[in-house]
């Protein structure tokens, strides 16, 4: 019963999804009451599978199965997506949406593939989960399809993300010639230097999905799905996926000597260097993906130094902190028809419940005590303390940064609007000037998650969750840390409101997302396109233009033997033939006329002979007298002649 309910956990989601995708607008009046449903039911068996752990395994290849557990970490961050997931569809069911079958059921489809990443115990079952997120990431972006830029932008997206899950292949290919087989908790018994290349390829997975440097640009152009996507994609979903993974495979990091550092300082740099994207953008969406890849920079940058529960509180605290900021600028783009932050002052004021349910998600994001993020950021510095005081400095710095960014924003949106504001309406879209009463509901919940769920850093709950996640030793933040991060935040936030007046903060250089999709371009793209135009060239003057000698060559032979045949031996056979035929002729000529002819007149004269033979018997006595004494007589006759 257990393992079904795991089962269910995945396929029920999928196979909604896949039904509504299928029907497509038949199913439009159902597609909003089975997708709330589903997502209600996978909610609570998320909860029932995470208190009884059960454990599923399907055949697939020998020695590789499909495998699905619910482990310590799985329990912990399976119901959270999945309440997360419905919270998201409600409001996208309150906003409404074009070709809302098709819509419910790429993102039912999402959701299974997230669910099963969550539960996956063997690489095969997770490369399943990869592939099908990806897809659905690239379908969900480009769901507007007639607008070229969001189909452009799904493309990025999809290319950037599948360019680092090349790397999941080369660890399964790995994990096998390594021996270790392809259970994800077996991959540090692999062989050297097997288990370094299993690491490497897990690692360059990983960042691609979490947007971690320097795969960090297709968040930008993944802006130009619906708000709702960006929502559950940031918070519970592919991005939030790329750290999961990292946590998951922790041990494997420890073992080797260089992949725990290498991903802590990635981590940690991306906090840092996306910070200052996310200070430098005038876009809310923008702003809020460039805050996303830093703060995901938190949770690689835990799992890099081995503090797994604070990499998954973090992970959670930031899911329901991030979905609500995105719900909420989808609300504000829906109403207003823009997302530009000059045009979003006094937004807050316009709608106060919804602007401080944003608030609280802002503060949050930025540190600010007792929210969630705050005591958890903390949680996670003080392992990294233990580990470099140069990496903890990097990371309290981008939590400094986070404030600065989380600020802007909350100081725009409380701002008085000015004359100038509603000249930037209507900008992307004609704005409804209305947030519906449903699409609040979620918003509370999240907020509520966003402002209490910091509890999970605090000893009456940090110490069983660290034994549930099998964690020991690791350190935790001090009184003296706690509060000196809240002190550095609030101060931030005093910064940030004074250099408003002067203007928004806007460091140049990160503007443009640090020039990163640029620079692929330049570093990945052109050359790629150069090799592939220098390698076209090749096979047309080298490989082709043999190819076309040989086949013209081979063409000429043909003729000519073609000829040789026609001519030549085809004219010998038909002269044997003809010789053949008229010997033929003249020897059953021969054998009629001769040797048959000769036959039949020995035969004919041999008849004759018998019917002569036959003459003299003609059953009479006195003629057989007759005949004797004339027969006697010639003796006679014949003897007297002799003699």
């Amino acid at each position: 019963m257990s393992g079904l309910s795991l089962a269910l956990v995945v396929l029920l989601p999928a196979a909604s999804g896949i039904s509504l995708c299928l029907a497509g607008p038949r199913a439009r009046a159902a597609a909003i009451p089975v997708s709330l449903t589903t997502a209600t039911v996978t909610a609570a068996l998320s909860v029932v599978v995470a208190v009884t752990r059960p454990a599923l395994e399907i055949p697939f290849i020998a020695g590789a199965p499909v495998g699905l557990a619910i482990d310590g970490l799985s329990a912990f961050v399976l119901p959270f997506v999945a309440i997360i997931t419905l919270l998201v569809l409600i409001f996208a069911a309150a906003e409404g949406t074009e070709s809302p079958e098709r819509f419910h059921g790429l993102m039912l489809i999402f959701a299974a593939a997230v669910a099963m990443t969550v539960t996956a115990t063997t690489l095969p079952a997770l490369l399943f989960a990869w592939e099908i997120m990806g897809a659905m990431s690239w379908a969900l972006i480009g769901f507007q399809w007639r607008d070229d830029r969001r189909v452009q932008a799904g493309l990025v997206a999809f290319t950037m993300t599948r360019a680092g899950d090349l790397g999941l292949y080369l660890a399964a290919g790995a994990a096998v010639i390594g021996g270790a087989g392809l259970g994800l908790a077996d991959l540090s018994a692999a062989s050297s230097p097997w288990r370094d290349v299993i690491a490497a390829g897990l690692i360059i997975a990983a960042l691609g999905k979490a947007a971690q440097l320097p795969f960090s640009s297709w968040l930008s152009r993944a802006m130009q799905g619906p708000s709702t996507v960006s929502a559950l994609l940031h918070s519970a979903a592919m991005v939030a996926m790329g750290g999961y993974l990292l946590l998951r495979v922790a041990p494997l990091l420890q073992t080797t000597s260089w992949a725990g550092l290498t991903v802590a300082w990635i981590g940690a740099l991306t906090a840092l260097l996306l910070g200052a994207v996310a200070v430098a953008q005038r876009d809310l969406k923008q702003l809020l993906a460039a805050s996303t890849a830093a703060q995901m920079g938190f949770v690689v940058l835990a799992a890099g130094v081995g503090s797994i529960a604070g990499g998954a509180g973090y992970l959670v605290a930031h899911a329901s902190t991030k979905a609500l900021l995105f719900l909420v600028a989808g609300a504000w783009l829906a109403a207003l028809g823009t997302k530009a932050l000059f045009a979003l002052r006094g937004a807050a004021r316009r709608w106060p419940l919804v602007g401080a349910l944003f608030s609280v998600g802002l503060l949050s994001l930025a540190g600010i005590a007792p929210l969630s993020l705050w005591a958890l950021k903390d949680e996670l510095l003080a392992v990294a303390l233990e580990t470099s005081p140069v990496l903890y400095t990097v990371g309290l710095t981008a939590a400094a940064l986070s404030a600065i960014y989380s600020g802007k924003v909350l100081f725009i949106v409380w701002g008085r609007a000015d004359a100038a504001t509603e000249a930037g309406y209507d900008a992307e879209q004609p704005g409804t000037r209305h947030i519906g009463r449903w699409e609040r509901i979620p918003l509370i919940v999240l907020a509520a998650g966003a402002a209490l769920l910091g509890i999970l850093a605090l000893p009456p709950v940090s110490e069983p969750l660290k034994a549930m996640l099998g964690e020991t030793g690791t350190a935790a933040p001090g009184m003296f840390e706690l509060a000196g991060s809240a002190a550095l935040a609030l101060a931030m936030l005093a910064l940030v409101a004074f250099g408003l007046r002067r203007g928004l903060p806007q460091p140049a250089w990160a503007a443009n997302w640090l020039g990163l999709e640029k620079a692929i371009h330049l570093l990945v793209v052109r050359p790629t396109l150069a090799l592939s135009e220098l390698l076209a060239r090749f096979d047309d003057g080298i490989l082709d233009r043999n190819l076309h000698r040989l086949a013209r060559a081979g063409a000429g032979g043909a003729r000519r033997l073609g000829w040789f045949d026609d001519a030549r031996l085809d004219a010998t056979v038909e002269a044997t033939a003809r010789a053949g035929t008229l010997a033929g002729s003249r020897a059953a000529r021969a054998d009629i006329r001769g040797i048959d002819g000769a036959v039949e007149g020995l035969a004919r004269q041999l008849g004759r002979l018998g019917t002569l033979a036959r003459r003299p018997q003609t059953g009479r006595i006195h003629q057989y007298y007759a005949q004797i004494a004339i027969a006697l007589a010639a003796v006679f006759v014949l003897i007297l002649l002799v003699r």
